[in-house]
Parts: structure tokens; sequence; C-alpha cells
């Protein structure tokens, strides 16, 4: 058994020495043969130093440098698209990934599952991020045709096969949690405990989350567009009605003048929600652009096998 572990990285510096100790820590015991793919994407501190230190210095860690920062689904890819293992793990490297269950997760590929995923519990999250992350979840799982699970992220093993039908996926706005579900496989799940970050500063902030959860919904399903269908169809049924209502009124008690408060409410009202169908559409339709551009994932700057070539190598 080979094993790739794939670790994306963007200004971890202070978390590299601890990640390398424990990564050896745990994978020595656990087989003899295994790659470490670290991928920095677009770091502006030290990370990518200490890469290339860690390469020089162990063979079996590795490293991409992307051009600048694609994001961490960009770099997740990466390191699918370079891992030779017959497992491939994905992993962060603040260590909130906890590297000790990797030896739990072998085992239970070992029983013919071809995913195995961490799952987290949220001790110590704040309730108020609980409670939204629990909604948001509600919400996606009656959209989506696939199931997404609360507290499941990017942390799991994979088999080869998984890998594979994965790469098979080529589309440019990438979700991966959804495209982990949408693969299926027998799949096996891990519990743990929330683990605090104990070095360096976590690269979400809430606005990042945000644009997640939105790119999670609009990439993933088609679901908002109908929703905007039946909203046009509700609101036109309420319209018709009110304008009955009117007539009626008009007929049974004579004409009055409209009132102003009325007028203005109807037209902010379906103004602000025509603007935001009109949003919906252009979001989509952003999309469908970038798909046809057929531009690439990313592209690689320089690697342990290759430094800092003069023509920056082009990876789709």
């Amino acid at each position: 058994m080979r094993l790739s572990v794939i670790v994306p990285c963007y200004n971890e510096e202070t978390c590299l020495p601890r990640l390398r100790a424990e990564l050896l820590h745990v994978l020595s015991p656990l087989t003899e043969e295994f790659e470490v793919i670290l991928v920095d994407d677009g770091s502006t501190d030290d990370t990518l130093g200490q890469l290339r230190a860690m390469a020089r210095a162990d063979s079996r860690f590795r490293y991409l440098s992307l051009s600048r920062n694609f994001g961490k689904e960009s770099a997740m890819l990466a390191g699918l698209k370079h891992a030779a293992g017959d497992l491939v793990a994905i992993l962060d490297a603040d260590l909130q990934h906890p590297p000790e269950l990797l030896g739990d997760m072998v085992a239970l590929i070992d029983k013919g599952y071809d995913q195995v995923v961490a799952r987290r519990n949220r001790t110590g999250d704040a309730r108020v991020r609980t409670a939204a992350s629990r909604a948001y979840y509600r919400m996606m799982n009656r959209l989506v045709d696939v199931e997404l699970t609360d507290g499941v992220g990017d942390f799991r093993l994979l088999t080869r096969r998984a890998v594979d039908a994965l790469l098979s996926l080529e589309e440019r706005n990438r979700f991966s949690k959804g495209l982990f579900a949408w693969i299926g496989f027998d799949t096996a799940v891990v519990d743990y405990e929330n683990v605090a970050r104990t070095d360096g500063d976590s690269k979400w902030s809430l606005r990042s989350l945000v644009n997640y959860g939105i790119d999670g919904i609009l990439s993933f399903n088609h679901q908002p567009l109908r929703l905007a269908m039946y909203l046009g169809a509700l609101c036109t049924a309420a319209a018709f009605g009110y304008a009955l209502w009117l007539v009626a009124g008009a007929l049974l008690n004579g004409t009055t003048a409209p009132g102003y408060v009325t007028i203005m409410c109807g037209i902010i009202g379906f103004g602000g929600m025509q603007l935001l169908l009109v949003g919906v559409l252009g979001e989509y339709l952003g999309r469908i652009y970038q798909e046809t551009k057929q531009r690439p994932h990313f592209l690689l700057k320089e690697t342990s096998h290759s430094v800092a070539p003069e023509t920056p190598c082009v990876d789709d």
C-alpha cells in the first residue's frame, strides 16, 4: 500500500514544523511507502521556503507551488492530480484535522470502503455559528440531489478508484463537499472531537464563509432557478388577486384614489425581488461563462522536482 497525503497550505509557516513531526509520527508505523504533497496556494509568508527545506531534508515530502492564490479547491485538485498513492488522504495544515485518525481510516478502507470521511463535532464553536451551519446543511439537503452532512469537510481518505472518479469531473466551479458525495461509492464515517487551532490564524472570515455557502448552493444544483419560477408565479397570482380585489371594491364602493404607501411598497418590493432574481440568473450565467473559457484550474510556478522554471508550467 502506498499512501499519499495532500496538504493545502496558505500562509502556514508557523504550523509546518509541527505538521511534519506529526505526519512522520503517524505515517512511519502505518506504511513503509508514503508521500506527503504540500500545495502552496500562493502564500505571502515563508511557507514556500519551509516547503523547500522539508523537501530537501526528506524526499517523501514533495511540494507544489501555485503561481498565485487560486483557492483551496484548486490546491486540493492540484494535489489529487499529482498523487501517486493507492490511497489518498486530504487534510489541513493547521492540525485541526488530527493525523492520528489516519490509522483508523486505513483500517476501514481495508474493510472495503472507498471513502472514509472524518466528521467533527462542534464542541467549542459559537452557538450562533453552530445554528447557522445546521440550518445551512438542512437547506442544502433539500436543494441538492446528494446528502451533505454537517461536520464533514475535506478531511478524508480515498481509494485510487474514488480519486480517479473525482478527477474525471472537470468543471471549473468546484464544490468539493458536493463532488465527494456525488461520486458515491461505499463511504464510512469516523467521528472526532473538534480541535482548536494552536498556530497561525484562520483563513475563513465571515464573508468568505458566506461566499463559500453561496458557491455550494449555486455550483451544485439549479434549484434556485426553479425557486425563482415558483416565486414569480406566486407574485403574479398575488398581483392578480389584488387587482380583482381593487376592481370589486371599485364596483361596490365607487372609484377611490390609490394609496401612495401601497404603490411605493409594491414598486420597491417587486423591484427588489426582480433585482434578486436577475442576480441569481447572473450568477448562473457567469458560471457558464467560466466553464466555456476552459481555463486551467491552476498554474504551477515551482515543484520539488523542478525549481523555479523560467516559464510557468500549466496544468489543466
